[in-house]
């Protein structure tokens, strides 16, 4: 397809169509046409039986905040363990109750990862199995 500069005589017929506008014409159409189909939404609506004699919710497990400190100080629902020991006591006993509480582990962004891993491996060890990190501080 070539262009037509000018230049020929005037009375030779031009046999090619100019496509350009129809192509732009299309496009606008085919935009108007994704602009205003309607967006489809998957879900279907039901009106489900509500059972009246249904035992409400279980009520959710405590929770134990475990914050450790940029210089690997270990606080237990802000109060601060003095030791490992003390730790492992505190894990021991919690793992015992009949409904273990749930643990968050906050720890600070400057700690090294010895200190927060040395805590999931303690509570590991003594049976705790609702452990969770939750964001740094």
């Amino acid at each position: 397809m070539g262009m037509n500069v000018g230049g020929g005589k005037e009375d030779d017929v031009m046999i090619e169509i100019n496509t350009t506008p129809l192509i732009d014409v299309m496009l606008v159409l085919l935009i108007m046409l994704i602009i205003t189909i309607p967006i489809q939404t998957h879900a279907v609506k039901l009106d489900l039986p509500v059972d009246q004699n249904a035992a409400p919710p279980p009520e959710p497990p405590p929770v134990v905040n475990l914050e450790v400190d940029f210089d690997g100080t270990i606080y237990w629902d802000g109060v601060i363990v003095d030791d490992r020991a003390e730790l492992q006591q505190r894990f021991l006993q919690a793992s015992r109750l009949p409904r273990q509480p749930e643990f968050h582990i906050r720890p600070n962004r400057l700690v090294a990862y010895k200190h927060v891993a040395g805590v999931m491996a303690t509570a590991q060890k003594l049976g705790i199995t609702n452990i969770g990190l939750v964001g740094i501080s």
